[in-house]
């Protein structure tokens, strides 16, 4: 491999000059932990800064440019597909500092946050004014409201509420020629210029670094009750998914598990599943608590059919909980089972979901990988984890040809590569498979506007990096 860049000089003195000695770390051993993320792929940065205004941030990316040393935005790390990791080595720009939560509006509906202030306390900011804000990804607990926002990740809520491209009114930040701009608005209407809002949230900070977000927040519903449904098999549990999505009642989350995820958790945990089990669906409904009884029939009426083996329905916080436990022994039991596993989440449209799955069973069939399927069925949103040991040549052939099909198979149902995910690495060589040429290059120019040097997380998102 060879060797890395390291920071010109002029570079590095423009740095210490512009940075508190605590916002600049150049020791290669401290450095290399901020090279990965939870793609387990690895890069080593020159350097490592940590800004905690956008004035920082400015300054940052006007000495790259200046000197034409990348620069990679940072959060916690959390992401899955490398597009954090500093595969040209130059400087990485981690948020951790940036944790400032500006200011709250109740009366209209919105927060202003830095990037690095994490989903949680967002959360539980909001929450003491009766809001909250909709993307909860798994790791929320971890994650950046900036990650969130770099990979337009969302989380279970998603089928009621919406994605981070829904739920943001307006950014402030840096693009990768060192200028300052301002996108959207501080209301929940607004026509003025384009929209480029939506075009920074899930651009992977290829274009500009976010050093401000205006959050929507959304009202706390009064109630909530979490269903727990078992059916003997896929179609039965596809069909029922279809049923719920095409009545007025939305879920707030509509989650799904398939037959091979079932026996895994049956091994790894101590969950009471009927002997038949062949796919589980997680539901939660909200709303006013005047009408819940009512949402809840409407959606177990939906959620009816042949197949149906079982349905569960808790209130309090000790059943939600028990219900809740069969989900979360999922992922401690894929760890035990295979710690190479390959974890991808595409959408195919909900009505393709019966078509999707049984083309996984055939691949899985065809190159002799197991796959284990779940995910936010009500979106179309499936995570298909592909198993197999690194350590076996053959089985790391097969994974790959398999994932390879996986992905035509997608986009052959009218699907996408990717729901909340992103591209970074992981994903880059597949993408002109479902975006045309035309586009393709369209995307490209868009980027040498916002980024004309080259400089902003190079090699991400593009075929051929």
């Amino acid at each position: 491999m060879k060797p890395l860049p390291s920071l010109p000089d002029a570079a590095l003195q423009a740095l210490r000059h512009s940075l508190a000695p605590e916002q600049l770390m150049t020791d290669a051993a401290e450095c290399w932990s901020y090279g990965f993320d939870n793609s387990r792929r690895q890069g080593q940065p020159a350097a490592v800064a940590f800004p905690r205004s956008h004035d920082d941030v400015v300054s940052l990316m006007q000495i790259c440019n200046t000197h034409r040393v990348p620069l990679i935005p940072r959060g916690r790390g959390t992401g899955t597909t490398g597009a954090t990791v500093p595969i040209s080595g130059g400087l990485v720009v981690s948020t951790e500092q940036m944790t400032q939560i500006i200011s709250i509006s109740p009366a209209d509906r919105y927060v202003v946050v830095q990037p690095g202030v994490i989903n949680q306390a967002v959360q539980e900011l909001a929450a003491e004014h009766a809001f909250f804000w909709p993307p909860d990804p798994t790791s929320a607990a971890y994650c950046t409201v900036g990650g969130n926002l770099a990979y337009n990740s969302a989380g279970p809520r998603a089928v009621k509420y919406g994605t981070p491209r829904d739920n943001v009114f307006g950014l402030r930040a840096v693009t990768g020629a060192g200028e300052s701009i301002r996108t959207g608005v501080f209301t929940s209407k607004g026509v003025v210029g384009y929209d480029l809002t939506r075009l920074l949230i899930g651009s992977e900070g290829t274009l500009a670094f976010i050093t401000e977000a205006t959050l929507k927040l959304t009202p706390l519903a009064q109630a909530k009750r979490t269903i727990q449904v078992v059916y003997c098999d896929i179609e039965s549990a596809t069909t029922a998914i279809a049923a719920i999505m095409a009545q007025p009642v939305i879920p707030c989350a509509l989650e799904f598990i398939d037959g091979r995820a079932i026996e895994m958790i049956r091994s790894y945990s101590a969950a009471v599943l009927p002997d038949r089990a062949g796919a589980m669906l997680m539901i939660e409904v909200d709303g006013s608590a005047a009408r819940l009884a009512d949402d809840v029939e409407a959606v177990l009426a939906a959620a009816t059919n042949p197949g149906l083996l079982r349905s569960q329905t808790a209130s309090t916080p000790e059943e939600i909980a028990a219900l809740w436990s069969t989900r979360k022994a999922l992922s401690p039991a894929l760890r035990n089972v295979a710690p190479d596993k390959i974890n991808e989440d595409v959408v195919v449209p909900v009505s393709r979901l019966p078509a999707l799955i049984r083309g996984l069973e055939a691949l899985s069939q065809e190159y002799h990988i197991p796959i284990v399927n779940f995910g936010h069925a009500g979106n179309g949103n499936i995570h298909v984890n592909l198993l197999f040991d690194s350590n076996d040549p053959q089985k790391v052939a097969n994974a790959t040809a398999c994932l390879d099909q996986v992905f035509t198979l997608v986009l052959e149902l009218n699907g996408t590569l990717s729901g909340e995910h992103g591209i970074g690495m992981a994903k880059r060589d597949f993408i002109d498979r479902e975006i045309d040429p035309v586009t393709l290059d369209l995307m490209r120019r868009i980027k040498e506007e916002f980024d004309p040097h080259g400089i902003l997380n190079p090699g991400k998102m593009f075929p051929g990096g």
